[in-house]
């Protein structure tokens, strides 16, 4: 398997070729050539460092061409990287120095796990991840663009829709280096079929509910009931966490007015104790005056509510409004899509 990417002959620019030069020259020289820029041109070599994997000698040796007074240099191929980098500067700015330098560098020079995916076609993922290991299919499917992520699950057999969604919502974080392994191997093994920090967060409950919204009804009912026999406590956390109660502000005065009909007083002036003007309004704009007048006296008698009553209330709304998109009389709004509410 290989686990870098070696620098082909090719025309190089000047911060290439001084990266290069850096690493044959070793770090004792390195560092003193460093000690004499800029720190904007330091920032610039070390971002190049950074990327700089493998040098092969005929490459080097191009290079080392062009600096006459250092072909003293015994030639040998060499190998960039973070290590390198930071012992490189180390020596030529200090320890603090170099950590700042780093730091900076790390967040304009990051670049996602599979990131080279994400204009992939997921038909051709999915071609290419059938057969593949849960472990793995989840590990992918986890980095990918929710809208490629749900279209890969609802092309998976029921089965493997719920193990696959039990893996992303568990993994939490995965060794970064474990991940870039698994994408040196997935990039390496597609290069012909797509056209296209210590530890790396990873999956999820909430990115997989991102998946599950651009999903299908027929895909979210298969994932939600599997992992309802995997884990039920899981699989209504995420059922929770697909349509909150402010969300109540995306349905249209029809829905809501079908929804208030199977909403007893009480729970709903519990649920409008500490919420959003937003919220309440929407409430009030869908009841008949006298009702609204009913509904604001109940909530002053209330008086102050537990926050776990408040959220109780609000949970058996929702459930209303899930039992009215189940049986088809209302449509809740995916995300990322163009759907009414009716």
């Amino acid at each position: 398997m290989t686990t870098s990417t070696e620098l082909e002959v090719a025309p190089l620019s000047g911060t290439q070729k001084a990266a290069i030069l850096l690493v044959q020259v070793g770090q004792e020289n390195a560092a003193k050539v460093l000690s004499h820029m800029r720190p904007a041109e330091i920032e610039e070599l070390t971002a190049e460092l950074l990327r700089l994997r493998s040098v092969s000698p005929d490459v080097a040796g191009k290079v080392l061409a062009e600096f006459h007074d250092m072909l003293v240099t015994p030639l040998r191929g060499g190998a960039g990287g973070l290590d390198f980098a930071q012992a490189l500067l180390e020596g030529a700015l200090g320890a603090d120095g170099a950590a700042a330098v780093l730091g900076r560098v790390a967040e304009s020079t990051y670049v996602a796990p599979f990131q080279f995916l994400h204009q992939a076609d997921p038909q051709q993922i999915l071609t290419f991840l059938s057969g593949e290991h849960p472990q793995v299919i989840a590990l992918v499917v986890a980095h990918l663009r929710p809208d490629q992520a749900s279209m890969i699950l609802s092309g998976l057999d029921a089965e493997v829709q719920a193990d696959i969604a039990y893996r992303i919502a568990t993994m939490e974080s995965t060794s970064s280096e474990y991940v870039r392994m698994v994408e040196d191997v997935v990039q390496r093994r597609t290069s012909t079929v797509l056209q296209a920090k210590d530890n790396t967060a990873v999956g999820g409950v909430q990115p997989l509910v991102e998946i599950i919204n651009r999903a299908d009804r027929g895909t979210e009912r298969s994932i939600l009931e599997g992992l309802e026999k995997v884990n039920p406590s899981l699989a209504e956390e995420i059922r929770g966490l697909m349509f909150v109660f402010e969300d109540i502000t995306s349905l249209d005065d029809r829905a809501i007015q079908l929804v208030l009909r199977g909403v007893e007083t009480t729970d709903l002036a519990t649920a409008l104790k500490g919420v959003k003007e937003s919220v309440r309004d929407k409430i009030l704009r869908n009841v008949s005056e006298r009702a609204r007048e009913n509904l604001l006296d109940e909530i002053d008698m209330l008086g102050p509510v537990r926050m776990s009553a408040v959220e109780e209330a609000q949970s058996k709304i929702v459930q209303v409004i899930r039992g009215l998109e189940e049986s088809g009389q209302i449509v809740l709004t995916r995300g990322g899509d163009d759907d009414f509410v009716s």
